[in-house]
C-alpha cells in the first residue's frame, strides 16, 4: 500500500527511466523534422531541414528507414518534453512533503494542548484504538474440535493459524482473528485476520488456505476468494493469501514479505 509520497517517488523512477531511453534514441535520430502531406488519396512525407525549403524534401515512400526515425524522433522530443517537466513537478512536491504532515502538526503540540484541541482528523492512533474497541462474535468452535491456543491466549483453528497470529502478536501488528465480514452474494463470512491499513485506512484480510490438496476444501476455498473478489477485495490489495498442501507448508519468509508489504509499509 503506497502513500502518495512513494508513489511519486516510484512514478518519477519510471519518468527516469524514460527520460534515458528517449535522450539516448535522440542522439542517434536522423536532423531535421518529419511533414506529412495529402495528395488525393496518399499521403506524402517531406524532410524539412534548417535553411533549406520551406516545405522540405520530398522523401520517397521506399525510404522507410528515414521516414520512421523522423516520425520517432518527434514523438520522442515530445515524450522527453513532458517527463523533463513531470520530473521537476514531483521533485518540487516531493521536497517538503510527506504522507503524515496533517497528523504530525496535531502529534508535535505539547501533550497538554493536545488536550484542548480537537484534530481536524483522528490521529492513527485514536483511529486504530476505535477500531479494536468495536466489539464482534466470533465463528463458533464445533464440539470436539481440537483446543489450540495462541500466545496472547485466543483459541484458533489450526496450528498453522497459531503461527501466524503469534507471528503478529510478536510484532505488534494488531489484529482481529475470524471478525465477521459481509460480502455481498454470501452473506457473513470470517476472514482469518482482519487488519486496519495504516496508509489507506481501510480493513486488509487475510486467508490462509491449508489444505489446498484436498480436492473439496481447494473448490471452497476458490470459490471463497472468488466471492471476495466479486466484492471488489482483491489479491495483492486488500486480501493476502497464503496457501499450504500437506507437503508444502507455510512459509515463514513469505509471511514476512507480505507482513513487510503491505501491513507495515
Amino acid at each position: 500500500m503506497l502513500g502518495l509520497k512513494e508513489a511519486l517517488l516510484q512514478e518519477q523512477k519510471r519518468l527516469e527511466k524514460i527520460l534515458q531511453r528517449t535522450t539516448k534514441q535522440l542522439q542517434n535520430a536522423p536532423s531535421g523534422e518529419l511533414r506529412l502531406a495529402r495528395s488525393g488519396k496518399w499521403t506524402q512525407y517531406y524532410r524539412s531541414l534548417p535553411g533549406q525549403k520551406k516545405n522540405g524534401i520530398y522523401i520517397p515512400k521506399t525510404n522507410q528507414k528515414l521516414i520512421c526515425g523522423l516520425a520517432q524522433k518527434n514523438y520522442d522530443e515530445k515524450v522527453l518534453k513532458l517527463a523533463e517537466k513531470r520530473i521537476k513537478q514531483i521533485a518540487k512536491i516531493t521536497k517538503d512533503y510527506e504522507d503524515d504532515e496533517i497528523e504530525n502538526v496535531y502529534l508535535m503540540e505539547h501533550p497538554k494542548r493536545q488536550k484542548l484541541i480537537q484534530p481536524v482528523e483522528p490521529t492513527w492512533d485514536q483511529l486504530l484504538r476505535e477500531w479494536l474497541s468495536v466489539d464482534y462474535k466470533r465463528k463458533e468452535f464445533q464440539e470436539g474440535t481440537p483446543v489450540i491456543l495462541t500466545e496472547r491466549g485466543e483459541r484458533v483453528r489450526s496450528k498453522s493459524e497459531k503461527i501466524l497470529a503469534d507471528y503478529f502478536y510478536r510484532k505488534a501488528i494488531p489484529y482481529k482473528y475470524e471478525c465477521p465480514l459481509y460480502l455481498e452474494g454470501v452473506g457473513i463470512v470470517y476472514p482469518d485476520f482482519t487488519f486496519l491499513s495504516k496508509k489507506t485506512k481501510q480493513e486488509i484480510y487475510w486467508e490462509h488456505v491449508g489444505r489446498m490438496d484436498d480436492p473439496s476444501y481447494a473448490e471452497k476455498a476458490i470459490q471463497k476468494i472468488h466471492t471476495y473478489e466479486k466484492n471488489n477485495l482483491y489479491p495483492g490489495e486488500r486480501l493476502i493469501l497464503t496457501y499450504e498442501t500437506g507437503k508444502t507448508i507455510l512459509d515463514m519468509k513469505l509471511v514476512e514479505k507480505l507482513t513487510a508489504r503491505y501491513l507495515l509499509a
